[in-house]
């Protein structure tokens, strides 16, 4: 039987190409977005011709109901969850003084929170079989901070801390928690940087180029794959930037 993999804000970038990797790796694929139903349904039309399975849910899975009334979904169609990919997660550039309390929540349900629902739902699941993989796309930012970035970095920092103590609670279940702090991704996310400052932050990176969002993928299912001792690490995927 094939094994099922959740992968959150999928419509594109990182989410997109993990859910691609895992696709063709044989899995059933069930995928979430916020907004862009057209673009996840694109996403399925991909999927689905690689020959594998996919469900779609569109809708803020910060928010509880959500969340519930996707895995629903997941239980039903598929009645399994082995991997659990929470990449869902927006960004928020300026200084703090200016961000009103209204960008502070956002950000925190949309980056955070989700996590906390996803793996709520997720966890009863893994435990009727005894085993299960929980991975979490994090930032550099969540180890040392960003200036003009500080809620960003501090949903990034949470997941961290939430990883390491989530992976010691699950370990005696067979759960492995383990997350990807990424450096700086070709994503519609750093779309803000002009080509001079692109090209500023490539020449700090020792690999010489920013990552691809199928570098993150990579890396995510070879997490997925390894040994199952591997757990609440925070493995960084920068190129040797930070």
């Amino acid at each position: 039987m094939s094994k099922t993999v959740i992968v959150t804000g999928a419509s594109r970038g990182i989410g997109h190409a993990i859910s691609l990797y895992y696709a063709k790796k044989g899995f059933n694929v069930c995928v979430c977005c916020h907004k862009n139903a057209d673009m996840l349904d694109s996403l399925k039309d991909e999927i689905e011709n690689i020959g594998a399975d996919c469900m779609t849910y569109v809708g803020n899975i910060g928010i509880f109901e959500n969340a519930a009334e996707f895995f629903s979904l997941i239980k039903e169609r598929f009645g399994k969850a082995d991997i659990l990919i929470n990449n869902a997660g927006i960004s928020y550039i300026g200084l703090l003084q200016d961000m009103t309390p209204s960008d502070w929540n956002n950000i925190i349900t949309s980056n955070l929170t989700s996590v906390f629902n996803c793996c709520k739902l997720a966890i009863p699941i893994m435990l009727g079989s005894h085993e299960g993989k929980i991975i979490n796309i994090s930032s550099v930012w969540g180890c040392v901070g960003a200036s003009t970035e500080v809620a960003y970095s501090a949903t990034k920092g949470g997941i961290n801390a939430f990883t390491k103590a989530l992976a010691k609670e699950l370990a005696p279940s067979n759960i492995q928690v383990n997350a990807v702090a990424c450096g700086i991704i070709n994503t519609d996310m750093n779309s803000f940087l002009d080509a001079d400052e692109l090209a500023a932050v490539i020449d700090e990176v020792p690999a010489g180029r920013i990552g691809t969002p199928e570098d993150v993928a990579k890396a995510v299912y070879d997490i997925s794959a390894t040994s199952s001792y591997m757990t609440g690490q925070i493995i960084r995927l920068d190129g040797g930037w930070i």
